[in-house]
Protein backbone atom coordinates (compact mmCIF):
# COMPACT_ATOMS: atom_id res chain seq x y z
CA UNK A 1 0.00 0.00 0.00
CA UNK A 2 1.26 3.47 -0.85
CA UNK A 3 1.28 5.77 2.21
CA UNK A 4 1.72 9.55 2.17
CA UNK A 5 1.58 12.19 4.94
CA UNK A 6 1.30 15.94 4.34
CA UNK A 7 0.52 19.00 6.45
CA UNK A 8 -2.29 21.52 5.95
CA UNK A 9 -2.56 24.92 7.65
CA UNK A 10 -5.94 26.67 7.88
CA UNK A 11 -6.17 30.24 9.23
CA UNK A 12 -9.13 31.59 11.17
CA UNK A 13 -10.83 34.58 9.59
CA UNK A 14 -10.52 36.32 12.97
CA UNK A 15 -8.68 35.29 16.16
CA UNK A 16 -10.81 32.84 18.14
CA UNK A 17 -11.02 33.57 21.86
CA UNK A 18 -11.19 30.51 24.13
CA UNK A 19 -10.51 29.82 27.79
CA UNK A 20 -7.26 28.09 26.77
CA UNK A 21 -5.96 30.96 24.64
CA UNK A 22 -6.41 32.79 21.36
CA UNK A 23 -6.34 30.68 18.19
CA UNK A 24 -5.08 32.10 14.90
CA UNK A 25 -4.60 28.96 12.78
CA UNK A 26 -4.90 25.16 12.68
CA UNK A 27 -2.19 22.86 11.42
CA UNK A 28 -3.40 19.41 10.44
CA UNK A 29 -1.73 16.25 9.17
CA UNK A 30 -3.32 14.48 6.22
CA UNK A 31 -2.85 10.76 5.59
CA UNK A 32 -3.41 9.19 2.17
CA UNK A 33 -3.37 5.45 1.60
CA UNK A 34 -3.72 3.73 -1.77
CA UNK A 35 -3.98 -0.01 -2.14
CA UNK A 36 -2.86 -2.21 -4.98
CA UNK A 37 -6.38 -1.95 -6.41
CA UNK A 38 -5.88 1.79 -6.83
CA UNK A 39 -8.59 2.72 -4.31
CA UNK A 40 -7.60 5.70 -2.15
CA UNK A 41 -8.50 6.61 1.42
CA UNK A 42 -7.86 9.94 3.14
CA UNK A 43 -7.54 10.57 6.87
CA UNK A 44 -6.79 13.53 9.08
CA UNK A 45 -4.96 14.01 12.38
CA UNK A 46 -6.06 17.16 14.21
CA UNK A 47 -4.24 17.63 17.53
CA UNK A 48 -4.85 21.01 19.17
CA UNK A 49 -2.05 21.51 21.73
CA UNK A 50 -3.69 24.32 23.78
CA UNK A 51 -6.83 22.19 24.09
CA UNK A 52 -5.62 18.58 24.34
CA UNK A 53 -1.91 19.03 25.10
CA UNK A 54 -0.91 16.83 22.15
CA UNK A 55 2.09 18.14 20.15
CA UNK A 56 1.86 17.94 16.38
CA UNK A 57 5.33 16.39 16.17
CA UNK A 58 4.31 13.52 18.45
CA UNK A 59 1.44 12.72 16.10
CA UNK A 60 3.75 13.01 13.09
CA UNK A 61 6.14 10.50 14.70
CA UNK A 62 3.26 8.10 15.39
CA UNK A 63 2.12 8.29 11.77
CA UNK A 64 5.69 7.59 10.66
CA UNK A 65 5.66 4.49 12.86
CA UNK A 66 2.40 3.37 11.23
CA UNK A 67 3.78 3.68 7.69
CA UNK A 68 5.50 0.26 7.43
CA UNK A 69 2.46 -1.42 8.99
CA UNK A 70 0.12 0.19 6.50
CA UNK A 71 2.48 -0.38 3.61
CA UNK A 72 2.50 -4.13 4.23
CA UNK A 73 -1.17 -4.40 5.17
CA UNK A 74 -2.91 -4.24 1.82
CA UNK A 75 -4.33 -7.74 2.20
CA UNK A 76 -5.67 -7.22 5.72
CA UNK A 77 -9.30 -6.22 6.47
CA UNK A 78 -9.67 -2.65 7.72
CA UNK A 79 -10.35 -3.66 11.32
CA UNK A 80 -7.36 -5.98 11.48
CA UNK A 81 -5.12 -3.33 9.95
CA UNK A 82 -6.28 -0.76 12.49
CA UNK A 83 -5.65 -3.23 15.31
CA UNK A 84 -2.13 -3.80 13.96
CA UNK A 85 -1.31 -0.11 14.52
CA UNK A 86 -0.12 0.43 18.10
CA UNK A 87 -2.23 2.89 20.08
CA UNK A 88 0.29 5.30 21.63
CA UNK A 89 -0.79 6.63 25.04
CA UNK A 90 -2.59 9.97 24.78
CA UNK A 91 -2.33 10.05 20.96
CA UNK A 92 -5.78 9.08 19.67
CA UNK A 93 -5.40 11.78 17.00
CA UNK A 94 -2.82 9.67 15.16
CA UNK A 95 -5.01 6.58 15.22
CA UNK A 96 -7.94 8.72 14.04
CA UNK A 97 -6.09 9.54 10.82
CA UNK A 98 -5.65 5.83 10.06
CA UNK A 99 -9.22 4.99 11.01
CA UNK A 100 -10.68 7.75 8.81
CA UNK A 101 -8.52 6.70 5.87
CA UNK A 102 -9.68 3.08 6.20
CA UNK A 103 -13.37 4.08 6.37
CA UNK A 104 -12.91 6.44 3.43
CA UNK A 105 -11.19 3.72 1.40
CA UNK A 106 -13.89 1.19 2.28
CA UNK A 107 -16.61 3.57 1.15
CA UNK A 108 -14.75 4.40 -2.05
CA UNK A 109 -14.27 0.72 -2.78
CA UNK A 110 -17.97 -0.06 -2.30
CA UNK A 111 -19.22 3.14 -3.91
CA UNK A 112 -21.19 4.09 -0.77
CA UNK A 113 -20.94 6.99 1.71
CA UNK A 114 -19.50 6.17 5.12
CA UNK A 115 -22.82 6.88 6.86
CA UNK A 116 -24.38 3.99 4.90
CA UNK A 117 -21.56 1.69 6.00
CA UNK A 118 -22.41 2.52 9.63
CA UNK A 119 -26.19 2.17 9.47
CA UNK A 120 -28.91 1.24 7.00
CA UNK A 121 -30.92 4.40 7.70
CA UNK A 122 -28.69 7.48 8.17
CA UNK A 123 -30.14 10.97 8.42
CA UNK A 124 -29.95 13.20 5.35
CA UNK A 125 -28.69 16.19 7.33
CA UNK A 126 -27.23 17.12 10.70
CA UNK A 127 -28.38 20.10 12.78
CA UNK A 128 -25.44 22.24 13.91
CA UNK A 129 -24.90 25.21 16.19
CA UNK A 130 -23.36 28.53 15.25
CA UNK A 131 -20.28 29.49 17.27
CA UNK A 132 -20.17 33.09 18.49
CA UNK A 133 -16.48 33.96 18.34
CA UNK A 134 -16.69 37.69 19.15
CA UNK A 135 -15.34 38.76 22.54
CA UNK A 136 -17.35 42.02 22.81
CA UNK A 137 -21.08 42.59 23.26
CA UNK A 138 -21.69 44.36 19.96
CA UNK A 139 -19.77 41.77 17.94
CA UNK A 140 -21.50 38.90 19.74
CA UNK A 141 -24.93 40.44 19.16
CA UNK A 142 -24.20 40.98 15.47
CA UNK A 143 -23.02 37.38 15.06
CA UNK A 144 -26.08 36.04 16.89
CA UNK A 145 -28.46 38.09 14.74
CA UNK A 146 -26.72 36.83 11.60
CA UNK A 147 -27.02 33.23 12.86
CA UNK A 148 -30.74 33.70 13.40
CA UNK A 149 -31.18 35.15 9.89
CA UNK A 150 -29.21 32.23 8.46
CA UNK A 151 -31.61 29.74 10.01
CA UNK A 152 -29.58 28.36 12.91
CA UNK A 153 -31.64 27.02 15.81
CA UNK A 154 -28.74 26.90 18.30
CA UNK A 155 -25.81 29.21 19.10
CA UNK A 156 -22.83 28.53 21.35
CA UNK A 157 -21.08 31.25 23.31
CA UNK A 158 -17.63 30.83 24.83
CA UNK A 159 -17.66 31.86 28.51
CA UNK A 160 -14.98 32.10 31.17
CA UNK A 161 -13.42 34.85 29.04
CA UNK A 162 -14.15 38.51 29.71
CA UNK A 163 -17.65 39.99 29.98
CA UNK A 164 -19.69 36.79 30.04
CA UNK A 165 -22.91 38.33 31.37
CA UNK A 166 -22.88 41.16 28.85
CA UNK A 167 -22.18 38.93 25.86
CA UNK A 168 -24.73 36.28 26.86
CA UNK A 169 -27.44 38.91 27.36
CA UNK A 170 -26.55 40.54 24.04
CA UNK A 171 -26.70 37.20 22.22
CA UNK A 172 -30.08 36.31 23.70
CA UNK A 173 -31.53 39.70 22.80
CA UNK A 174 -30.21 39.54 19.24
CA UNK A 175 -30.99 35.86 18.56
CA UNK A 176 -34.52 35.94 19.94
CA UNK A 177 -36.36 33.80 22.50
CA UNK A 178 -36.66 30.66 20.36
CA UNK A 179 -32.92 30.22 19.79
CA UNK A 180 -31.23 27.48 21.84
CA UNK A 181 -28.39 29.13 23.77
CA UNK A 182 -25.46 26.91 24.67
CA UNK A 183 -22.48 28.01 26.77
CA UNK A 184 -18.97 26.53 26.69
CA UNK A 185 -16.54 27.30 29.52
CA UNK A 186 -13.76 24.88 28.50
CA UNK A 187 -13.28 24.12 32.22
CA UNK A 188 -12.34 27.71 33.07
CA UNK A 189 -14.17 27.74 36.41
CA UNK A 190 -13.81 26.16 39.84
CA UNK A 191 -16.87 24.40 41.21
CA UNK A 192 -18.03 27.44 43.19
CA UNK A 193 -17.31 29.78 40.28
CA UNK A 194 -19.24 27.52 37.93
CA UNK A 195 -22.28 27.35 40.19
CA UNK A 196 -22.31 31.13 40.71
CA UNK A 197 -21.80 31.86 37.01
CA UNK A 198 -24.42 29.39 35.80
CA UNK A 199 -26.98 30.73 38.27
CA UNK A 200 -26.22 34.29 37.17
CA UNK A 201 -26.47 33.44 33.46
CA UNK A 202 -29.44 31.04 33.68
CA UNK A 203 -32.11 33.77 33.33
CA UNK A 204 -31.00 34.15 29.69
CA UNK A 205 -32.48 30.70 29.06
CA UNK A 206 -29.76 28.09 28.58
CA UNK A 207 -29.97 24.83 26.68
CA UNK A 208 -26.88 23.52 28.48
CA UNK A 209 -23.45 24.52 29.80
CA UNK A 210 -20.57 22.56 28.32
CA UNK A 211 -17.51 21.67 30.44
CA UNK A 212 -18.07 24.22 33.24
CA UNK A 213 -15.25 22.53 35.18
CA UNK A 214 -12.63 19.88 34.51
CA UNK A 215 -12.78 16.45 36.14
CA UNK A 216 -15.41 13.85 36.95
CA UNK A 217 -15.85 14.77 40.60
CA UNK A 218 -15.97 18.50 39.91
CA UNK A 219 -18.54 17.88 37.18
CA UNK A 220 -20.64 15.83 39.59
CA UNK A 221 -20.49 18.61 42.20
CA UNK A 222 -21.66 21.25 39.75
CA UNK A 223 -24.45 19.14 38.32
CA UNK A 224 -25.84 18.48 41.81
CA UNK A 225 -26.06 22.22 42.54
CA UNK A 226 -27.51 23.75 39.34
CA UNK A 227 -30.80 23.37 37.50
CA UNK A 228 -29.28 23.90 34.04
CA UNK A 229 -28.23 20.84 32.03
CA UNK A 230 -24.48 20.19 32.21
CA UNK A 231 -22.48 18.62 29.40
CA UNK A 232 -19.06 16.99 29.47
CA UNK A 233 -16.42 17.71 26.84
CA UNK A 234 -12.72 17.66 27.78
CA UNK A 235 -13.48 15.57 30.87
CA UNK A 236 -14.70 12.80 28.53
CA UNK A 237 -11.03 11.95 27.94
CA UNK A 238 -10.63 10.80 31.56
CA UNK A 239 -10.76 7.03 32.20
CA UNK A 240 -14.19 5.97 33.44
CA UNK A 241 -15.82 9.32 32.67
CA UNK A 242 -18.18 8.07 29.96
CA UNK A 243 -20.10 5.82 32.33
CA UNK A 244 -19.77 7.97 35.47
CA UNK A 245 -23.25 9.51 35.01
CA UNK A 246 -22.07 12.97 36.08
CA UNK A 247 -23.43 14.91 33.07
CA UNK A 248 -26.69 15.19 31.18
CA UNK A 249 -24.90 15.04 27.83
CA UNK A 250 -21.45 14.18 26.51
CA UNK A 251 -19.75 15.88 23.59
CA UNK A 252 -17.75 13.39 21.52
CA UNK A 253 -15.07 14.30 18.99
CA UNK A 254 -13.65 12.14 16.22
CA UNK A 255 -10.09 13.27 16.90
CA UNK A 256 -10.20 12.55 20.63
CA UNK A 257 -12.02 9.23 20.17
CA UNK A 258 -9.38 7.85 17.82
CA UNK A 259 -11.60 8.00 14.75
CA UNK A 260 -15.03 6.88 13.64
CA UNK A 261 -14.73 3.40 15.16
CA UNK A 262 -13.78 4.75 18.57
CA UNK A 263 -16.49 7.40 18.53
CA UNK A 264 -19.23 4.90 17.77
CA UNK A 265 -18.03 2.67 20.62
CA UNK A 266 -17.92 5.60 23.06
CA UNK A 267 -21.37 6.79 22.01
CA UNK A 268 -22.78 3.38 22.90
CA UNK A 269 -21.22 3.61 26.36
CA UNK A 270 -22.56 7.10 26.97
CA UNK A 271 -26.08 6.22 25.91
CA UNK A 272 -26.03 3.11 28.08
CA UNK A 273 -25.31 5.39 31.06
CA UNK A 274 -28.45 7.43 30.33
CA UNK A 275 -26.77 10.56 28.98
CA UNK A 276 -27.34 12.21 25.61
CA UNK A 277 -24.63 12.35 22.95
CA UNK A 278 -23.78 15.12 20.52
CA UNK A 279 -20.72 15.63 18.33
CA UNK A 280 -18.30 18.49 17.77
CA UNK A 281 -14.97 19.15 16.13
CA UNK A 282 -11.74 20.48 17.56
CA UNK A 283 -11.77 22.99 14.69
CA UNK A 284 -10.90 20.08 12.42
CA UNK A 285 -10.37 20.28 8.69
CA UNK A 286 -12.85 19.04 6.05
CA UNK A 287 -11.98 15.35 6.51
CA UNK A 288 -12.46 15.40 10.28
CA UNK A 289 -15.70 17.34 10.05
CA UNK A 290 -16.98 15.03 7.30
CA UNK A 291 -16.25 11.99 9.46
CA UNK A 292 -18.20 13.51 12.34
CA UNK A 293 -21.11 14.40 10.07
CA UNK A 294 -21.33 10.78 8.89
CA UNK A 295 -21.25 9.59 12.53
CA UNK A 296 -23.95 12.09 13.51
CA UNK A 297 -26.09 10.96 10.58
CA UNK A 298 -25.90 7.42 11.95
CA UNK A 299 -26.34 8.33 15.64
CA UNK A 300 -29.09 10.95 15.08
CA UNK A 301 -28.41 13.05 18.21
CA UNK A 302 -31.27 15.23 19.44
CA UNK A 303 -29.01 18.19 20.26
CA UNK A 304 -27.28 20.39 17.72
CA UNK A 305 -23.73 19.35 16.88
CA UNK A 306 -20.71 21.64 16.91
CA UNK A 307 -19.70 20.82 13.35
CA UNK A 308 -20.30 24.10 11.53
CA UNK A 309 -16.73 25.20 12.25
CA UNK A 310 -15.29 25.20 8.73
CA UNK A 311 -16.91 28.59 8.22
CA UNK A 312 -14.58 30.06 10.87
CA UNK A 313 -11.60 29.68 8.54
CA UNK A 314 -10.51 32.41 6.16
CA UNK A 315 -9.47 29.87 3.54
CA UNK A 316 -11.97 28.97 0.85
CA UNK A 317 -13.18 25.66 2.27
CA UNK A 318 -15.96 24.95 -0.19
CA UNK A 319 -17.28 21.74 1.34
CA UNK A 320 -19.91 20.88 3.94
CA UNK A 321 -21.62 24.29 3.90
CA UNK A 322 -24.18 25.08 6.58
CA UNK A 323 -27.60 25.89 5.13
CA UNK A 324 -30.51 26.82 7.38
CA UNK A 325 -28.58 25.56 10.39
CA UNK A 326 -27.90 22.10 8.94
CA UNK A 327 -25.13 20.30 7.07
CA UNK A 328 -26.21 17.89 4.36
CA UNK A 329 -24.63 14.48 4.74
CA UNK A 330 -22.34 13.80 1.76
CA UNK A 331 -23.81 11.22 -0.58
CA UNK A 332 -20.60 10.64 -2.53
CA UNK A 333 -18.60 7.49 -1.78
CA UNK A 334 -16.38 7.41 1.31
CA UNK A 335 -16.15 10.57 3.38
CA UNK A 336 -17.35 12.46 0.33
CA UNK A 337 -15.02 15.49 0.48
Amino acid sequence: MDVRVASLVLRFSRPLQTAYGELHERELLLLRIRGGDGVVGWGEAAPLPPYDGVPLEAVREALAAYEPILRDGDDLPGGALLDACPDPPDLPQALAAVDLALWDRAGNREGRPVSELITDDPADSVRVNATIAAADRAGAAAAAAEAARAGYSCVKVKVGVGDDAGRVAAVRAAAGPEMELRLDANGAWTVDEAVASIEALAPAGLELVEEPVHGVEAMRAVRERVAVRVAMDETAAEPGSLTAAVADAVCLKVSRCGGISGLLAQAALVRASGADVYLASTYDGPLGVAAAVHCAAALRPTGACGLGTLELFSDDVEVLPVRHGEIAVPDAPGLGV
